[in-house]
C-alpha cells in the first residue's frame, strides 16, 4: 500500500507561484554555501547532473553558479519555468536514468514517499554516481513551534500543528541503505540565525514554500489576535541581547553512491587475519 500523504504539494506550488520575486535568500544562501564546500572536496568530474528543488528562482539559478563548472540540468519539482525540465519527486520516471550526480535541495522534507523517492534516485544514477541531499532536520524552527503551541493553548484552548515535522537524522542513513545505496553518510549542520522580528522569519519561510505544507491544517483561521500572541511569545522567549529574535536551523546532509565494483567493501565475517583475543593478550604482556 502507498504511504499516507501528509503534505499538500499543490498548496506549496500555489504559494510559490503567487509569491513574486524573493528578495531575502539568507536561508537559501546557507544551503548553497554548504553545497559548494561539499562539492569542492570531490575530485572526480561529473558529466551529467540534475538538481531537484522546490523553486527554480529560489535555488536552481543560484546553485548553478555556486557549483560551476558543473553543468546541471534543472528539474523543478513544484514550479513550472521556461527552459527547465519539470519533474515531481512522486513522478520521477520522467527524467533520464544516466546521471553522474543528483542533488536534492530542500525538498525531501515535504516528500510523501521518502523511501520510494530514494529508490527512484538510485535507479536514475549511473554506477558509482553520487546522490547529495539537504533537508530540514528535526530541531529546525523549534522556537517558532514553541511560540505557536503556546499561543494556541492560550487563545484557542488546544495545540495545532502549524509547523511541519522534519526528518530525524537517525532515520536518514537507514533509508539510504534500504534504497540500495553504497557508502551512505548522514551529518548535520547547525545554524542559529537572527531576525529583527518574527514576521521577517515567517516571510522568508513563505518565500520558498516552507510555511505549513501539511494536508491536515487547523480548522480555525489564524486570527490577528492569535498571530499577535505567537509573535509576542516569540519575542518574550527567544530574544537575544541585541533585541533580535533567534531561530534554529538544522540541515541534514545525505550523501551516498550508486554501487560499483570499484568501491570499498566491508570485510566478510570471519575474514580477519588477527583475532581480537590475540591483540588483547599481547597488550597484557
Amino acid at each position: 500500500m502507498p504511504p499516507p500523504k501528509l503534505f499538500d504539494r499543490s498548496r506549496i506550488h500555489k504559494r510559490l507561484k503567487r509569491r513574486g520575486a524573493a528578495n531575502d535568500k539568507f536561508i537559501a544562501q546557507l544551503v548553497l554555501d554548504d553545497l559548494r564546500v561539499r562539492l569542492e572536496t570531490i575530485t572526480r568530474k561529473f558529466d551529467k547532473a540534475l538538481i531537484i528543488a522546490p523553486s527554480s528562482e529560489y535555488f536552481i539559478q543560484d546553485a548553478k553558479s555556486a557549483t560551476d563548472p558543473i553543468k546541471f540540468e534543472c528539474a523543478t519539482t513544484l514550479l513550472p519555468a521556461r527552459n527547465i525540465k519539470q519533474v515531481d519527486v512522486e513522478a520521477f520516471e520522467q527524467v533520464d536514468q544516466d546521471y553522474d550526480l543528483i542533488v536534492s535541495m530542500m525538498d525531501l522534507q515535504v516528500t510523501n514517499d521518502v523511501p520510494g523517492f530514494l529508490h527512484q534516485v538510485r535507479q536514475h544514477l549511473k554506477p558509482d554516481g553520487l546522490f547529495l541531499c539537504v533537508a530540514l532536520g528535526g530541531e529546525t524552527l523549534k522556537e517558532l513551534r514553541a511560540a505557536w503551541l503556546k499561543a494556541d493553548d492560550e487563545i484557542s484552548g488546544g495545540a495545532y500543528a502549524r509547523v511541519a515535522p522534519f526528518i530525524d537524522i537517525r532515520d536518514a542513513g537507514a533509508l539510504l541503505q534500504r534504497a540500495g545505496f553504497a557508502l551512505p553518510v548522514a551529518d548535520l549542520e547547525h545554524h542559529t540565525v537572527r531576525y529583527e522580528h518574527p514576521l521577517a522569519l515567517m516571510s522568508e519561510l513563505r518565500a520558498f514554500g516552507a510555511s505549513n505544507p501539511m494536508i491536515e491544517i487547523p480548522h480555525k483561521a489564524t486570527t490577528r489576535k492569535l498571530l499577535g500572541k505567537a509573535i509576542s511569545n516569540y519575542q518574550d522567549d527567544f530574544t537575544d541581547q541585541d533585541k533580535r529574535i533567534t531561530a534554529t536551523l538544522e540541515f541534514i546532509w545525505l550523501s551516498a553512491w550508486a554501487p560499483h565494483e570499484s568501491q570499498q567493501k566491508p570485510l566478510e565475517p570471519g575474514s580477519a587475519k588477527i583475532s581480537l583475543k590475540d591483540i588483547l593478550e599481547n597488550k597484557d604482556d
